[in-house]
């Protein structure tokens, strides 16, 4: 007879068996509302973190971006004296805006353990929270890419500028045309590093094999949306394809993105990724200063968009030629920010060749 056992879940890259934990919404004014009650019944760790017996009893280091500090402490400190209260423990925190770690030490191994479990929990659900900070990237910035961009640019503005919506501030920066593969929530130097060091594994594992150490030859023609009405388009983007034919490029994608959902540096939002280019996007009119990235960045104002009528842009450049590009490299492209080049500063880099 088979024995059940709790199901897995996995928090911040770490697998835990979970006791049947009833998800909470997550509050508005997080430091009001404490997460942590209730979250007590999570198991151990499957690949159980490092607990030490000392002297005095047992001790566990947690490496916690600063940021995320405040979220343990809670407002005037009741989070961390209640985690502290409820596992017997007690929790050394740095001081604000000094990186290092947090200590739990307890009497008790199962107190610490629970502590330890419970401030992963907590920074699982605020992580999420927190606004994306980089991104894996494709840069499509080339010289002539961006020639043919201004060029669609011009006479969408010459054909369609009379279309419900359609103004110049729809128009992607063409220094900073990209493909997106994911997004990251990179708090500290740690953390970058993390996600440098798992990209050069990629390459050895996986990318190579795909690619064979050669550029990819990519071809952007044609013009697609978003959302179900061409009338009411938020989104206008640029469709991407190899030149060969092959899928090479989306398995490169689609597995750079299930390597870092594995080691919880990114969220699976798909499950396959969208290639894709974007030309045009209602989210650059509200802010002319937003980082023009793809559509997961405007989660939280859709309903601040003002659409714009598609249908003729649709029509009339269905199969607008933007060029061909050679992709030698994915970019850990850092969000709000410009290299030399106006393209976004790059963190870390996986070459091809």
């Amino acid at each position: 007879m088979d024995v059940l056992r709790p199901p897995l879940v996995r928090i911040g890259g770490r697998v835990y068996r979970k006791n049947l934990i009833q998800e909470q919404p997550l509050p508005h004014e997080e430091e009001e509302e404490d997460l942590c009650a209730g979250a007590g019944d999570v198991d151990e760790p499957c690949d159980a973190f490092v607990v030490e017996e000392t002297e005095r009893g047992f001790q566990c280091r947690v490496e916690v971006p600063s940021p995320l500090y405040k979220y343990i402490i809670g407002k005037k400190g009741e989070t961390k004296k209640r985690l502290e209260t409820e596992t017997r423990t007690s929790i050394s925190i740095p001081k604000p805006g000094v990186e290092g770690e947090i200590v739990i030490t307890g009497q008790q191994r199962g107190g610490v353990v629970s502590a330890r479990t419970r401030i992963d929990v907590l920074l699982d659900s605020f992580r999420k929270k927190q606004p994306f900070t980089h991104f894996l990237s494709f840069a499509l910035n080339q010289p002539a890419i961006q020639e043919k961009f201004l060029q669609f640019k011009e006479e969408v503005l010459e054909k369609c500028s009379k279309d419900h919506g359609v103004s110049s501030s729809l128009f992607q920066n063409p220094a900073k045309l990209h493909l997106t593969l994911g997004t990251l929530v990179l708090l500290n130097e740690q953390e970058i590093q993390k996600a440098c060091d798992l990209l050069q594994r990629c390459k050895e594992d996986f990318v190579d094999q795909i690619t064979g150490g050669q550029p990819l030859t990519v071809e952007v023609a044609g013009v697609e949306y978003m959302n179900d009405d061409p009338t009411m388009t938020d989104v206008l983007y640029a469709k991407v394809h190899m030149k060969d034919g092959s899928d090479r490029l989306q398995m490169v994608a689609d597995q750079l993105v299930e390597r870092f959902v594995a080691s919880g540096l990114m969220l699976k939002e798909w499950d396959r990724v969208k290639l894709h280019a974007t030309v045009m996007n209602t989210l650059f009119r509200k802010d002319p200063t937003e980082e023009r990235n793809n559509t997961m960045t405007g989660k939280s104002s859709f309903k601040e968009r003002e659409s714009f009528n598609g249908q003729n842009i649709l029509k009339l450049f269905e199969n607008f030629h933007f060029g061909e590009v050679q992709l030698d490299s994915v970019l850990l492209s850092q969000r709000f920010s410009s290299d030399a080049s106006g393209y976004y500063a790059t963190s870390g880099q996986l070459c091809f060749s």
